[in-house]
């Protein structure tokens, strides 16, 4: 019959200091606790960043809230006034940059009659005319009549200058017309003999319709005045100097002449094979048949 293994009490008391241990580190954290119930909290380093940056965080919104309180960047003006006669530091002080201050002054050079046209003046916010709209004073709508109306809103005549005739510096006084292109329209018309239709100008080097439309207005012609080429005594090399002949068209006006004599009239020409309908409509006005 074989023994029952027993403890020894070495044994015995070891597992009872083990046990108790165990208990203490489990009941520790809360007997600690019930001593500090109503003591000093002593926060980590790690809980003391925290707080420091949940703290930053609510100044920061207060900062933007109180900016917001206070209200925007704006001002109301502190009498009345009219805008027309505002400078660009008065404008400034409303609270527009000094950009958008001197886009105003652009638009109220041109003159404001109400606040229509104050408000379609694009860097005028809604915030900002809502705050002024109150305070504007323009003239009175008597100010705008025929004997002292301003200067700028006058109607100013426009003063016409005759391509064929005008020299560069006349050319440049017309809306559009710089050194570039009134050099090279006295070119054109040098080479041509004068214009007889202003849509001879489409012709210039780098003209296009949109710029020549803007100068329209200022332009007239007298096609009268056109330098014309005598088919009946000019060489070839005389003709084909016209930007509207070629070296090969020159040759057979001439052969044409030697062939049946003198021109009668300029449609003569038309009996050239290198002669089309288009071109000799375009030539025909500067060429002549007399003998």
């Amino acid at each position: 019959m074989q023994n029952k293994p027993t403890l020894s009490k070495a044994t015995f008391r070891g597992t009872l200091i083990f046990v108790a241990l165990l208990i203490v580190v489990f009941l520790l954290p809360d007997i600690l606790m019930s001593f500090n119930e109503n003591g000093p909290v002593h926060i980590s380093s790690r809980n003391k960043d925290f707080q420091e940056s949940l703290e930053t965080v609510q100044r920061n919104s207060r900062k933007r809230y109180d900016r917001y309180e206070k209200g925007s960047r704006y001002q109301r003006p502190s009498t009345a006034f009219n805008p027309n006669l505002y400078t660009l530091e008065e404008w400034m002080a409303l609270g527009l940059s000094e950009k958008q201050a001197a886009v105003v002054i652009k638009f109220t050079k041109r003159g404001l009659r109400s606040n229509e046209d104050l408000k379609r003046i694009f860097v005028i916010s809604d915030e900002l005319f809502a705050l002024i709209k109150d305070s504007t004073v323009y003239p009175a709508a008597s100010v705008y009549t025929a004997t002292n109306y301003r200067d700028e809103y006058q109607p100013k005549p426009v003063v016409k200058v005759n391509i064929n005739t005008a020299s560069m510096e006349e050319l440049m006084t017309v809306k559009g017309v710089g050194p570039f292109f009134a050099k090279q329209i006295v070119k054109l018309r040098d080479e041509l003999g004068g214009f007889y239709d202003a849509s001879q100008l489409m012709d210039v080097w780098k003209m296009d319709e949109e710029k020549l439309n803007a100068m329209l207005p200022g332009l007239e012609l007298n096609p009268q005045s056109l330098r014309k080429i005598n088919i009946n005594t000019a060489t070839a090399e005389e003709l084909k100097t016209h930007p509207y002949i070629s070296w090969n068209l020159a040759n057979s006006i001439v052969k044409l002449r030697s062939q049946n004599g003198p021109y009668k009239s300029v449609e003569g020409v038309r009996k050239s094979v290198l002669m089309t309908a288009e071109l000799y409509e375009k030539l025909k006005r500067y060429l002549t048949a007399d003998e």
